[in-house]
């Protein structure tokens, strides 16, 4: 027995009624990535739209076009809610393995100075670097801004957003990669103290004028409140293995095996690569999909974004047919992030949810309210309780 979750970064399908809350009100990311389509016609989505992607959406009161559902879908159906306070990657993943946060992740304000002068003055003491940046920025713009600056001494960029988040961007040969590490690990310690979800390293090269990110990228999550799923699946001997920035988002805990692999293309081979070794069973396959996310939402670009969601739907069916019929598929995502709504950040949205498994009819899921349906989905499946959400698994 094998399950797949296949979380699709920031694949948001419409938002949450709570969405006002955080500005979000009428943010629908796989509305406006649909809309890229025009420009598009080679693009399609033919696998995610037989599964149903569709149908997902009309069950939120609202259909695309050229995304409508489908009569016979193959995999079961809904969409889900998040409980949890935030709209962050962290918070995301966490509800999917079964912890809802009552209580959200400290977040900065945007403006200069975003960080607190205790904090600042404590990062400066214990790392021997200077602080520059202080404010929420996009990556890309805040390297182009204050990358010669930062080349020019023991300086560091350290920038957040609208999810708690402390960032650390650093010239590689100005900052070795492990030294970067190892500033983020103390950073990490100080953000302990404010509640911060993440710390990340985003390390970068190149001239003024062409600086580029690398994918030295690490992220350095809080420590979890609880045991996950995976967590439960360890205890009964299922091997439990992360690919992406899925060990990172954990710390790494209930996490038997780590494949930090950048970008889709090296996830999903990886994916592959996994389900052909014949004598893995009895195993759990997290992963995540972080292009559209970081290389399409965030930076606004509709029609990136659509073309990451086409190549992910043309690998779709190669990992179908790896699949036994005592096997699970889940599709589904951890927030939103419309490329074409106000600002650059995550936007707080329903997730699509598709369940896939070999010869079995697809069903209605409905509206879930919580993203814990997913790990309730996955102990269910495997045999073992979970106190959190509602298993789909025979609806």
């Amino acid at each position: 027995m094998r399950a797949l979750i296949l979380v699709i970064d920031a694949f948001g399908i419409g938002a949450l009624p709570d969405a006002s809350r955080y500005g979000d009100d009428g943010a629908d990311t796989l509305r406006s990535v649909c809309l890229a389509e025009t420009q598009l016609d080679q693009v399609q989505w033919p696998t995610l739209r037989t599964m149903g992607l569709g149908n997902s959406k009309a069950l939120l009161g609202a259909e695309i076009a050229n995304c409508a559902p489908v009569a016979h879908p193959t995999a079961s159906f809904g969409v889900m809610a998040e409980r949890s306070t935030g709209k962050d990657t962290t918070t995301g993943h966490w509800e999917l393995a079964g912890i809802v946060l009552e209580q959200g992740f400290h977040t900065f304000v945007p403006e200069f100075p975003s960080f607190p002068k205790e904090l600042v003055s404590r990062f400066e003491t214990e790392t021997g670097y200077t602080l520059i940046g202080n404010r929420s920025a996009s990556g890309i713009a805040i390297i182009e801004e204050l990358g010669v600056e930062q080349m020019m001494g023991k300086r560091v960029i350290c920038y957040t957003s609208a999810d708690s988040v402390f960032q650390i961007a650093a010239h590689e040969e100005v900052v070795r990669l492990e030294q970067l590490y190892q500033i983020c690990e103390t950073a990490r310690t100080i953000c302990d103290d404010y509640r911060v979800a993440r710390v990340i390293a985003r390390p970068f090269i190149g001239n003024p004028g062409n600086f580029t990110r690398t994918a030295g990228r690490h992220d350095y999550s809080i420590e979890l409140p609880g045991p996950t799923v995976l967590d439960k699946l360890q205890e009964h001997n299922i091997e439990t293995i992360g690919i992406g920035k899925i060990g990172d988002i954990f710390n790494q805990q209930g996490v038997s095996l780590s494949y930090p692999d950048k970008g889709n293309a090296e996830c999903l081979q990886r994916v592959e690569d996994l389900l052909s070794d014949a004598s893995r069973q009895d195993q759990l396959l997290f992963v995540n999909l972080v292009d559209t996310d970081m290389l399409y939402g965030h930076r606004r670009d509709a029609e990136g974004y659509y073309r990451a969601i086409g190549a992910i739907d043309r690998f779709l069916p190669k990992i179908c047919k790896q699949l036994n019929n005592d096997d699970l598929l889940i599709i589904t995502a951890d927030h939103g992030c419309d490329p074409t709504f106000s600002g650059t950040d995550h936007t707080r949205e329903y997730v699509p949810l598709l369940v896939y498994r070999p010869g079995v009819q697809g069903s209605n899921l409905g509206i879930r309210n919580s993203f814990c349906d997913v790990a309730a989905t996955i102990g269910d499946f495997f045999g073992i309780e979970n106190k959190r959400g509602n298993s789909v698994l025979n609806c």
